[in-house]
């Protein structure tokens, strides 16, 4: 016993002196940088005396400071040697009680030598506390422009949720683009403790629009350093990441870092694992200056407030004028303006070590930062070839990319015990609507589909179009999933005007639809269809949420509501056009009805005319659509005088009627209470009724349904009793609803039911 006691001493005397020692160190070096009672700048921006005299003797001082400092760093590390012993001879049985921290790795002034990440602290009895607190908030700033890029930070983001143990804010300084796109998503995705702020890029334009840059980043490239305008001034430390980071460690590992900044350091960053500040990649090359191999900006520690009081803005902008003299232009963006300032002022730096940043650019030296892959806490594709880079272990790399690009971004909405979030009146208002349901309801899940909201992420592709000057433009509205894909081509052959999609897809069929997109040259070649998913949830297919949002998001005065299993005549959408100002639909409530036919064959002679598709229709190669299964649906069209008309005509509402329509876009949405099959599309046509629009059938248009297998919402209607009883029910209370809203004039739905 008191062996252990004496050892005890031994320890606690130890470990006193290693926290006296270089805690007199840094008084000695603090009372040093003060003259005549005043502190002296330690930066080179500033100016120095000159004197001959003030040199020798700052010299002398400066010398004989060194050998102090290396001294008591000597004396440091045999006291550590003394107190590792002390540790290594302590009761086996305390070994194995140990806490761990986030991130206590020692800041690498060799970033090719690997440290451990984390560390393990004191025994139990006398353990450190983590250094980032349970529900401390982490703090990210990403800059982010256009529709590739908006993908990339979802893919981020969800590497960051999935490890993650602490409440995440982060800003995203984002163009009107990536706004609206990554607005919607994570409004959507209603991730718990997670907070979303947006600082407008097209504001900041004019601060960096001056400096000269060839990184395909463009203009966007060098947002990140005004930063410290950008962000809130009472924003005192930020993670700045690039968009093509992946993280495969908790990011408070990293936040934790922040603590081991000392005096003026300010900036943490890993040093570039390539020779392209060294300036011998090739001949002629003639890199930015930087310090050593320089460091690469793709994730950065920034110490705002510090920043901020050493007037950083004053400091990057003269460094970047007076470069740029000989430099013309940056090579790659922001990282050589940084680097330009480090190397003036290196003070400002503490170095991290190299697995917070592996780079795999075209001629990394990452290999050399790592012994074992398993080490890695942070993947950087900064190669313009991104997942197609060469590397010996980018089998590896692309598996962990890959494994966060296709995972059900549903499962991170998981609450983070014990931290309490802020109130989101959108998540309140669904808790409490989803409260008000009856479980034991049989139609439980129907009525509750119509509450469940649905990531969704808007123009997944790039998406160009502006629509016609003459107010006459019309988008082709359709939705699908992912065993329609082959309709897109088609479609898109047929119809040149712009298209609005939703897709319902999970992440996986997502990255797929994505593949399959970027190897058709016909879809490529189009940039005015606009690729809405709506990521799949629930056990119905969303079908009136779907046409919603393609609804939600086009861009021209009118839209054609059709279905993706239709391919609409040669020439309809400029037929439309015309039909649009023949009809005055600008200043009336007008629904103009495109008839619908049907083909049995798979491979179809697609008729170029309305007398080759009358001609086969005799041949019974076509038939109007529905007319074996369901003939109310489309029977109103009156397809007998539709063969002979050559202009416009009107026809009226009818039980079951659910023609495919032409309206303004500011027409009435359809009802999310009808998902899978049946009456989705009936009650949107009945509440334009109710609304006193026109339904005018138009003489010289027409869409031939083309055949498919059944879908799977139509195998359980026709299959499953529970599902038409609730079809039933849900049908009738529309009807009531109906009545309701719409009055006396509403009740002859009701009795047009019971009569059919």
């Amino acid at each position: 016993m008191l062996g252990i006691c004496r050892g005890r001493r031994k320890f606690l005397a130890a470990s006193l002196t290693i926290l006296f020692v270089p805690a007199i160190t840094w008084i000695y070096l603090f009372a040093g940088s003060f003259e005549d009672g005043k502190p002296v700048s330690l930066s080179p921006l500033e100016s120095q005396p000159h004197s001959p005299r003030y040199a020798a003797s700052s010299q002398r001082e400066r010398e004989s400071l060194e050998v102090r400092v290396r001294e008591v760093e000597e004396e440091n590390r045999v006291l550590r040697k003394q107190l590792s012993l002390v540790q290594s001879r302590g009761p086996a049985h305390r070994r194995g009680n140990h806490s761990k921290t986030y991130s206590m790795e020692e800041g690498t002034g060799d970033s090719e030598s690997l440290r451990a990440g984390i560390v393990a602290g004191n025994s139990s009895e006398c353990g450190q506390q983590p250094v980032v607190e349970k529900c401390e908030t982490i703090h990210v700033a990403i800059v982010c422009a256009g529709y590739n890029a908006s993908r990339d930070v979802v893919t981020l983001v969800k590497s960051v949720l999935f490890h993650r143990r602490n409440p995440l804010h982060f800003h995203l300084i984002a163009d009107a683009i990536a706004k609206q796109i990554l607005a919607t998503l994570f409004q959507t995705w209603m991730v718990p403790a997670v907070r979303i702020d947006f600082y407008d890029a097209d504001e900041l334009k004019s601060e960096v629009s001056w400096i000269p840059n060839k990184h395909y980043s463009g203009i966007y490239g060098l947002m990140k350093l005004v930063l410290t305008k950008t962000l809130p001034s009472n924003l005192e430390r930020v993670i700045v990441l690039d968009t093509d980071i992946t993280f495969a460690t908790d990011i408070a590992e990293l936040w934790a870092v922040f603590h081991k900044f000392k005096g003026q350091q300010v900036l943490g960053l890993v040093e570039n694992q390539s020779d392209w500040y060294l300036g011998n990649l090739w001949k002629n090359h003639r890199p930015w200056p930087a310090l050593g191999r320089g460091y690469n900006t793709g994730v950065i520690l920034l110490l705002l407030d510090k920043l901020r009081k050493m007037k950083w803005e004053q400091m990057w902008r003269l460094t970047a004028e007076r470069e740029l003299m000989s430099m013309l232009s940056t090579s790659l963006a922001d990282q050589d303006i940084f680097n330009a300032v480090i190397k003036q002022n290196p003070f400002l730096v503490y170095q991290l070590p190299c697995f917070w940043n592996v780079q795999l650019s075209d001629h990394t030296r990452s290999e050399q930062c790592y012994r074992d892959v398993s080490d890695l806490k942070v993947i950087h594709w900064n190669s313009p070839k991104k997942l197609r880079v060469k590397n010996k272990h980018v089998e590896f790399f692309r598996n962990l990319y890959l494994t966060f690009l296709e995972y059900d971004g549903n499962l991170l909405r998981r609450e983070l015990f014990g931290c309490p979030s802020e109130a989101d009146v959108n998540s309140e208002n669904l808790q409490k609507q989803l409260s008000e349901l009856d479980e034991d309801d049989l139609c439980y899940e129907f009525r509750r589909e119509r509450f469940t909201v649905h990531r969704t992420h808007l123009y997944f592709l790039h998406y160009e179009y502006e629509p016609a000057s003459d107010n006459t433009d019309v988008t082709l509205v359709a939705q699908l999933s992912m065993d329609r894909l082959q309709m897109l081509e088609a479609i898109c052959k047929h119809w040149e005007g712009p298209i609005s999609l939703a897709l319902y897809l999970s992440d996986a069929e997502a990255q797929q639809f994505l593949r399959y997109a970027q190897g058709s040259e016909v879809l490529m070649s189009r940039h005015n269809v606009g690729y809405h998913i709506v990521y799949k949830e629930g056990q119905f297919y969303p079908v009136n949420l779907l046409r919603n949002v393609a609804m939600k998001h086009i861009s021209t005065p009118y839209m054609f509501l059709s279905d993706i299993d239709f391919l609409p005549m040669y020439g309809l959408y400029e037929y439309l056009r015309k039909s649009v100002i023949q009809l005055d639909l600008a200043n009336t409530k007008k629904a103009l009805i495109v008839p619908a036919f049907e083909t049995l064959r798979y491979r179809l002679s697609f008729p170029k005319s309305k007398a080759e598709l009358l001609s086969m229709l005799d041949m019974g190669t076509l038939f109007t659509f529905r007319y074996h299964v369901w003939t109310k649906g489309h029977a109103p069209t009156n397809f007998a005088k539709w063969r002979t008309a050559t202009t416009p005509y009107r026809v009226e509402w009818e039980a079951d009627f659910e023609p495919y329509v032409v309206v303004r876009k500011d027409c009435p949405e359809y009802d999310r209470r009808f998902v899978g099959f049946g009456w989705n599309k009936v009650a949107h046509i009945m509440e334009l009724d109710a609304q006193e629009y026109e339904f005018t059938v138009l003489p010289n248009a027409y869409m031939i349904h083309m055949p498919h297998a059944p879908s799977f919402d139509i195998t359980k209607f026709r299959s499953n009793k529970q599902y038409r009883i609730c079809l039933k029910t849900l049908k009738e209370e529309f009807q009531q609803d109906m009545s309701r809203h719409y009055g006396f004039a509403a009740l002859k739905y009701l009795t047009a039911e019971n009569n059919s």
